[in-house]
């Protein structure tokens, strides 16, 4: 997980890639940390990405590297009932507490991914795995 967790600190920015209905949804996120031997990922409740993964968890994360390599990490959205996610991501990140929190109603979901697979692609040539 660790792999994985660095890939997206030096891409900052990664695409996450839902389904709604049969369409195809991409959005970036930057949200993540490595916890529990996991990478997590927040997103919001109120927010159409987080009703796509409730009705269909399979989901893809896409980042690019400088050096034109790039990470393929798909799996299934598992959304964690611990709040220490959220609140961790929230101390790395303090202008989320403005939007989760009483006030707004917003709450931030967190989810890791299980049955998954991660691959670091060159431009050119085969992938290799990362878990």
């Amino acid at each position: 997980m660790s792999k994985i967790n660095d890939y997206l600190n030096e891409t900052k920015v990664f695409f996450l890639a839902t389904v709604d209905g049969n369409q195809p949804k991409l959005r970036p996120l930057g949200a993540h940390l490595e916890m529990d031997g996991k990478v997590v990922f927040g997103v919001g409740d109120f927010k159409a990405v987080y009703k796509q993964m409730v009705a269909n968890p399979l989901v893809e994360i896409v980042a690019c590297k400088q050096d034109m390599h790039w990470l393929r990490y798909t799996g299934t959205a598992v959304f964690e009932t611990d709040e220490k996610y959220a609140n961790a991501i929230m101390e790395m990140i303090p202008f989320l507490k403005t939007i989760y929190n009483e006030e707004t109603g917003h709450k931030m979901m967190c989810f890791h991914l299980e049955n998954a697979t991660a691959v670091d692609i060159p431009m050119m040539g085969e992938g290799e795995s990362l878990l």
